[in-house]
């Protein structure tokens, strides 16, 4: 059985969504656009059917709370799809959020604003936190649960005060995927 490779995004507004189309593009491989919204407007199990409908990998694909406590629409769509067999998760990309509901979750590495990497979480602007290897948002509660081998914490997708912006070619988003293709091994798998 095949499995399709997927790197999970817990952001989904649209600013997260053409952010992720192009590092999708630019890499080579394809987002599930139909999962962005705030919060997830699919389920799982639609994740999973349109994730196996795509021609080629790696697929990634947006999941978001609108910032609700714990297990809201979006992570029960991510536990779902990380656990479904057909599903060889790469990685996750955890946003930061200044959310109220105080999630978090542990991280490998951040990525600041500037496209350095950190041992420290990020906020949402992208600047380095106080905590070492952790990163508080609002769709990143499921993300220790899971069996994930890699997750890069960054500030708000598409923006961290237009150092993330499309029109600059979205490079943390961009940097945070091509780092989980490396660690995954990915490329080598691929050829």
């Amino acid at each position: 059985m095949e499995r399709r490779n997927v790197i999970l995004v817990t952001d989904g507004d649209e600013s997260a969504k053409k952010a992720v189309e192009l590092a999708a593009k630019e890499i080579g491989g394809r987002c599930i656009s139909y999962s962005w919204g705030n919060p997830t407007p699919i389920s799982g199990e639609e994740i999973v059917s349109l994730i196996l409908d795509t021609p080629y990998d790696p697929v990634l694909v947006m999941f978001d709370d609108c910032g609700y406590r714990e297990n809201g629409t979006g992570e029960k769509a991510m536990q779902y799809v990380a656990t479904h067999p057909k599903i060889e998760v790469l990685g996750a990309i955890a946003v930061a959020s200044a959310t109220h509901s105080s999630e978090w979750t542990h991280v490998d590495v951040s990525i600041d604003r500037y496209g350095h990497l950190t041992e420290y979480g990020v906020d949402k602007e992208g600047i380095p936190d106080l905590e070492i290897g952790r990163i508080n948002g609002d769709t990143v509660y499921i993300l220790d649960e899971l069996q994930i081998p890699i997750v890069i914490g960054v500030g708000d997708i598409g923006k961290m005060a237009g150092f993330d912006s499309i029109k600059k070619g979205a490079p943390i988003t961009r940097k945070a995927v091509e780092i989980i293709l490396e660690r995954s091994g990915y490329h080598e798998s691929s050829t």
